[in-house]
């Protein structure tokens, strides 16, 4: 009776374990890919548009008066050219002039940083000294009573 038992519960493990491995090889399936779709007809090309010749940006001008406007245009431009090359040169300048006054102030800040540690220092030591020194007025007197 006790063999039926533990073989009753041995098949009982063994069917519970494999449906735990059928059951984990089940989740870890990957889906499939879904269908592609047929492609439709081919669509009809698109068609370019008859190219005219570009129309005159100024009608009813002759050629030198084009001419002498395209040289108005050109010298003002020119003109404009100059005022920025100018802003650049002096905008150059000031830069060079803000990046030296940034070099000057890391100087002094270093500088001030190397006072401020050794005023650190100062400060610590006279603590030190200020401690001990309140420690000899207090403990010498009292040992001195007993």
């Amino acid at each position: 009776m006790k063999t039926r038992h533990i073989l009753s519960i041995t098949v009982l493990l063994v069917s519970a374990l494999s449906l735990q491995t059928i059951s984990a090889f089940e989740t870890e399936q990957e889906p499939e890919p879904p269908l592609i779709p047929q492609p439709n007809p081919t669509p009809d090309p698109i068609r370019m548009p008859g190219q005219s010749p570009a129309p005159d940006p100024f009608p009813g001008e002759s050629d030198s008066e084009k001419i002498q406007r395209l040289v108005k245009e050109n010298s003002k431009l020119k003109g404009q050219n100059a005022n920025l090359q100018n802003q650049i040169s002096s905008l150059k300048n000031e830069k060079s002039i803000l990046q030296d006054e940034i070099t000057t102030l890391n100087d002094s800040i270093k500088g001030l940083k190397k006072v401020i540690m050794e005023q650190v220092r100062v400060i610590m030591e006279l603590s030190n000294q200020l401690k001990e020194i309140l420690f000899e007025n207090m403990f010498i007197p009292t040992i001195q009573l007993f």
